[in-house]
């Protein structure tokens, strides 16, 4: 460990409310749920602001999958991927996002790791960002100020930025119940089947109108959807003409994981698997 722990100041808040008082006085502070990002910066000797928030104590406010009176599915910021991984109505409803948490890390970080966690850290490798996105998920905010929504779509302003303000926590993700047979194709190309950061990332829909959705990670500053692309498809257009409009949509680097030519080549043969589907 890098980092010197014991000299880091971190609140333990024993109800939502007494969390939600310390951001808006210390809105500097860093909140953990399961700590598997916090982790590998103090672990890389990364500088770190203010304080920490440990939330473990919330787990009974917080740690909660369940259906809601009008049919959408809330999953709570402190539920893990194994939660997600293992709960029946998310299997029956949302096969992309059990595929994306079973491939998160290894099996250490899917019972500490937390899909709000993935979502508030703004990567845009992020594996359950783009099956939330193709979902319609709802970002849930709360402050001492209220309790305000986002939807997921339109979270990322830009490369880790976020329509999340200092004094906030995400409490939850709501899904709404997906149409009556939609199909979705989940892919994510790593290094490794597991434990890997993804160089391509990708979830995509179809609606039995036609409908699709397109979903990409690790092609730009943040989890995006290719618009130009959708509409092409749904206006009839092949896989070649497709992959034409993705070339100039989506605008994968250089990095130390891969490089931007291999990210495109593999994005362009995604989207052709997607559309034999």
């Amino acid at each position: 460990m890098s980092a010197a722990v014991s000299e880091l100041k971190c609140l333990v808040p024993k109800t939502l409310q007494e969390a939600l008082q310390q951001r808006a006085s210390e809105p500097e502070m860093t909140p953990i749920a399961g700590g598997t990002e916090v982790m590998v910066c103090l672990n890389d000797g990364r500088p770190t602001k203010g304080a920490f928030q440990s939330l473990h104590l919330l787990a009974p406010q917080l740690r909660k999958v369940e259906l809601l009176d009008d049919g959408v599915l809330r999953i709570g910021a402190l539920s893990t991927y194994t939660d997600v991984r293992f709960h029946p109505i998310v299997g029956a409803r949302y096969p992309m996002l059990v595929e994306s948490a079973r491939l998160t890390g290894a099996l250490q970080i899917q019972n500490r790791g937390t899909l709000a966690g993935n979502v508030a850290n703004g990567s845009p490798a992020a594996d359950n960002v783009p099956p939330l996105m193709a979902y319609d998920a709802t970002v849930i905010l709360a402050s001492s100020k209220g309790v305000r929504t986002v939807s997921l779509d339109d979270f990322y302003l830009g490369y880790r930025k976020m329509d999340f303000h200092s004094d906030e926590l995400i409490i939850a993700l709501d899904l709404p119940r997906p149409v009556e047979g939609l199909l979705g194709y989940y892919r994510k190309v790593g290094t490794r089947e597991a434990q890997a950061i993804s160089k391509v990332v990708f979830a995509g829909t179809k609606s039995p109108e036609g409908g699709v959705k397109m979903v990409w990670g690790s092609v730009g500053p943040t989890t995006m959807r290719s618009r130009k692309t959708e509409a092409c498809v749904e206006n009839g257009g092949n896989a070649e003409e497709a992959c034409s409009v993705l070339e100039n949509e989506i605008h994968p680097i250089d990095d130390i994981r891969s490089t931007g030519e291999y990210r495109m080549k593999v994005a362009k043969n995604i989207l052709k698997e997607f559309l034999k589907q």
